[in-house]
């Protein structure tokens, strides 16, 4: 028998977002990151009329890099590390508003992070979600501060201190235009507390950061292939407080953020704070303001801030369009000078509604986890026919059709979001992001995970433009109501990580449905207790989630089993356990084998239902707790090894 690992194997939780809005993880309940609680930490500070110092991110190297910024780069022997009240008079932690202008990037590589921060300004219910507003140095200050992101389908609460790295007492990092205001600063520092160090920071996407404010999904635009109605889309955008950015590519690497003749920067992240028309002499021109994160270095082109466009303008519109000629960064341009010189845009929405049309949608959110594991379930894509098919699995079954269906066509809409976990943290180790891609298939009314043969013979119904090395890759769909099966997967086989995959679905599905069933038994079974999401914590008891793990994981067992059954007699012997074992998602040598028989088979060397799911459960243990491997007894096992492993089994 092939190899099958049963679907959503390494696959390890599936959150709703409707259902957990005020749970462990939502907006009004963030975790602790590291555990440190912002209130707690604060009242023991004022309490022992001391300052906050940060045991998880010190004032030192470590926290500035690990390679440009490490220990043997000369860039740091002159850093200190200041709090603002040894930086200047009267420090602020926002001075009249925060606004894009407080915007100013320092010595480091992280223009992406900048220019979301500046779209994150022009809605403040959105920006004051991250930066909680009452914070400051005068009334209760104790030197710690706290910024909220999203991460991975949670928000996390993310406490620092605010010593920050400073050259000839000057801010080595981001800044403010206002010399003693320091949201920004401290925002930047929460940020590379998050990733590990600053120079995680250097070099990225701006919508990176971007769903990292919101929560939101991606829809990227090529201006070469860019829709005829892009202006109204983009102001639609705005209108709809979706963050939006925008770049021009660089084509020689050696050249990263050339600037060009009219001030624009190749290879640099730009803010898109602004969409408008104005009527210029006798037509109605198109603009796009942007706004440059080094808050410097402008377009000095057509409707830059000293082009003649401007001296027939009247006073009002001026007013209205907030002109100002300032060396700041910001500028506008004409649309059609906009298209012709900018490559690429990202609007993160904050919810999947349709940029197309002016509907109000709703839309349920699905978080699923999971990994690609070497040798078990990291496939690569269907290039790799034979191991694309022990990929993760994931089911969606469409149920109802959109309410506006498009020329008379019944079908659903939905957008599938596929981010990969922890590429940046782990640069210091080597790591790279992969390049991740999807692709969906009708299941036919399968119920078992697709086997080597279903991909061959069936193409798919639908996958993502290409396969690319960026966190993210999402797509927008719309497919005949049905059931399918979502696959993620690298490019290249065998490349280990950890990746979440969200559906964003317009109308009900059966996950939804099934997701309510599943709660009731749960609070059947456990009675009054606190339901969470959330990984294991030591308490010795099953939360909803692991909960949840191990029931479908019980379901998919039961079907191995009873087609190993054929006899019903409510047994299988050892031969057909290995068949079983491997088709469950284990793939073992013949001394694990051999030792699974010894445990587990009777004296006529049969298996009974109980003693399958006990072995699986216990070899499931074994993986997870190990991260093991196909490959991970390569020759055999020596005799002290073998008997660990048999312990480990009982």
């Amino acid at each position: 028998m092939p190899y099958t690992p049963p679907s959503g194997f390494y696959c390890d939780r599936l959150i709703h977002e409707r259902e957990r809005r005020d749970g462990e993880g939502s907006l009004s309940k963030p975790i602790r990151f590291l555990s440190q609680d912002f209130i707690s930490l604060k009242q023991e500070c004022l309490k022992k009329k001391i300052l906050f110092e940060d045991d998880f991110f010190l004032a030192s190297v470590d926290s500035l890099g690990y390679k440009e910024l490490g220990h043997k780069s000369s860039k740091v022997k002159n850093i200190v590390w200041k709090r603002p009240k040894e930086i200047c008079e009267n420090p602020q932690f926002i001075v009249g508003g925060a606004n894009r202008t407080d915007i100013c990037q320092g010595d480091l590589g992280d223009c992406w992070f900048l220019a979301a921060i500046a779209c994150l300004t022009l809605n403040e219910k959105i920006l004051y979600r991250v930066i909680p507003p009452d914070q400051n140095f005068t009334e209760n200050y104790a030197g710690i501060f706290h910024f909220q992101f999203w991460r991975y389908g949670d928000w996390v609460d993310v406490v620092i201190d605010d010593r920050i790295p400073t050259f000839n007492n000057q801010l080595v990092f981001t800044k403010s235009a206002e010399r003693n205001e320091f949201w920004s600063a401290l925002l930047e520092k929460a940020y590379a507390k998050l990733h590990g160090s600053y120079e995680a920071l250097k070099g990225g996407n701006t919508t990176e950061a971007m769903e990292d404010f919101t929560g939101g999904v991606t829809e990227f635009f090529e201006m070469k292939e860019a829709p005829k109605d892009l202006f109204n889309i983009l102001k639609k955008a705005l209108d709809r407080a979706s963050l939006m950015g925008c770049s021009i590519d660089s084509l020689v690497p050696a050249r990263f953020e050339t600037r060009t003749a009219t001030g624009l920067v190749k290879g640099h992240a730009y803010s898109i704070t602004g969409v408008e028309e104005t009527q210029y002499k006798d037509s109605k021109v198109r603009l796009v303001r942007l706004r440059n994160p080094w808050g410097q270095v402008e377009w000095n082109g057509p409707w830059s801030d000293n082009s003649k466009e401007w001296t027939v303008i009247k006073k009002s519109e001026k007013d209205r369009l907030q002109h100002q000629i300032a060396e700041d960064g910001e500028f506008w341009i004409s649309f059609e000078e906009f298209k012709k010189n900018f490559t690429k845009i990202e609007i993160c929405n904050l919810t999947p509604d349709a940029l197309e049309d002016d509907k109000v949608h709703k839309w349920t959110v699905s978080v699923n986890e999971g990994r690609w594991v070497r040798g078990c379930s990291a496939g690569g894509c269907r290039n790799y026919p034979d191991t694309f098919w022990t990929n993760p699995q994931y089911r969606l079954k469409l149920l109802e059709e959109d309410d506006d269906p498009e020329d008379n066509e019944v079908a659903c809409t939905f957008v599938v979001a596929l981010m990969q976990k922890n590429r940046r943290k782990e640069r210091k180790m080597g790591a790279n992001l992969f390049t991740i891609g999807f692709a969906i298939y009708e299941m036919h009314g399968n119920k078992q995970h697709m086997s080597k043969d279903f991909f061959l013979y069936n193409a798919s119904k639908a996958r993502c433009k290409s396969y690319i090395n960026l966190r993210e890759v999402a797509q927008r769909f719309r497919l005949t109501p049905g059931e399918y099966v979502i696959i993620p997967s690298t490019y290249e086989p065998h490349q280990e990580g950890e990746f979440i995959l969200r559906v964003f679905s317009e109308k009900r599905n059966t996950s939804d449905e099934e997701d309510k069933q599943f709660r009731t038994i749960f609070q059947q079974i456990a009675g009054d207790v606190s339901i969470h999401s959330g990984n294991t914590d030591g308490s010795g008891r099953l939360n909803l989630q692991e909960f949840y793990h191990l029931w479908n994981k019980i379901k998919q067992w039961q079907g191995i089993f009873k087609q190993y059954d054929s006899d019903h007699t409510g047994t299988i012997n050892s031969y057909e356990m290995r068949n079983a074992v491997n088709d469950a998602g284990f793939r073992l040598n013949n001394q694990l084998y051999d030792i699974i028989t010894m445990r587990y088979a009777d004296d006529k060397m049969n298996i009974d239902f109980d003693s399958f799911i006990c072995c699986l459960v216990r070899l499931e243990g074994m993986f997870s707790k190990f991260l093991f491997s196909a490959s991970f007894f390569p020759t055999g096992l020596s005799r002290q090894t073998s008997w660990c492993v048999l312990h480990w089994l009982k």
